[in-house]
């Protein structure tokens, strides 16, 4: 799990990895505070029920403060374990730490449908700026004769089947050379007897691979993204401290402590 600690003078060098002890600022952290989860308990089914702008407004102004926090998305990644386990090689790390930004787009005809961009700053790994992963909705034929209630609903939505209804795409990474090539180095190898591969390899796969086998996007689109900030911090809910050695009324505390890393299991 990545580690946040706060900034001090005289603070060791990074150790462990890129994502390893990120520092956080005192005036970062309030930022983060002040904008921490816009949009509490968002139900993506029935967006379109809500004022779409609102909610686009709502993540944009989260997206600009955020954008200022060095190796936020990176870390906010590797603090999901369901995608982490996917970033396990070093050189994936390397490369996940130039990302400076990511965001989801929601298809206005059927929010549960999204593509997920990945921006990067000028990185060793390859030439592209933004790595997009599309989860396009593809509706049934039914459906262009159907008039929406006064809710938006249609008959296809209430019907809307997530293997039969969206098509998921790949892109071709250009990598700038074969010694940078992580899905050449850490191909993604199949089980033969099974769907799900038996290696991921580089979690750069994802990309260029149309498969979603481990439902990386719904993960990202759906849990880290909405709550990027509890993320980054190691306190989003669903995940549980490992350590018996802290005192319980640290619970209860309103001040985050980010002074060491705090790791912590998924429920499942």
């Amino acid at each position: 799990m990545a580690g946040i600690k706060r900034d001090s003078s005289g603070a060791d060098e990074e150790k462990g990895g890129p994502l390893q002890d990120v520092e956080l600022s005192d005036e970062d952290a309030k930022k983060l505070t002040a904008c921490r989860n816009p949009l509490p308990g968002l139900n993506w089914p029935l967006v379109s029920s809500f004022n779409a702008s609102l909610v686009d407004a709502a993540y944009a102004k989260r997206r600009e403060i955020v954008k200022s926090i060095p190796k936020f998305w990176p870390v906010a990644l590797m603090n999901n374990e369901m995608v982490a386990v996917h970033i396990q090689h070093s050189a994936d790390q390397l490369a996940l730490s130039y990302l400076e930004d990511l965001w989801v787009e929601r298809d206005k005809a059927e929010p549960r449908c999204y593509t997920i961009e990945f921006y990067f700053k000028e990185n060793p790994y390859f030439s592209d700026s933004v790595l997009k992963k599309e989860y396009k909705y593809v509706p049934p034929p039914a459906a262009a004769d159907e008039t929406p209630d006064e809710d938006g609903i249609t008959e296809s939505s209430l019907d809307f089947s997530w293997q039969r209804d969206v098509s998921i795409s790949a892109i071709k990474i250009n990598w700038k050379d074969d010694s940078k090539n992580l899905t050449k180095l850490y191909p993604r190898e199949k089980d033969e007897d099974d769907d799900i591969p038996a290696d991921p390899g580089s979690f750069f796969n994802y990309f260029e691979h149309e498969e979603d086998s481990f439902e990386t996007g719904m993960v990202i689109a759906n849990e880290i993204f909405p709550e990027a900030i509890e993320y980054f911090l190691g306190t989003a809910e669903g995940q549980e401290d490992d350590s018996e050695d802290e005192d319980s009324e640290d619970d209860d505390a309103e001040e985050i402590d980010l002074e060491k890393p705090r790791t912590k299991k998924r429920k499942v």
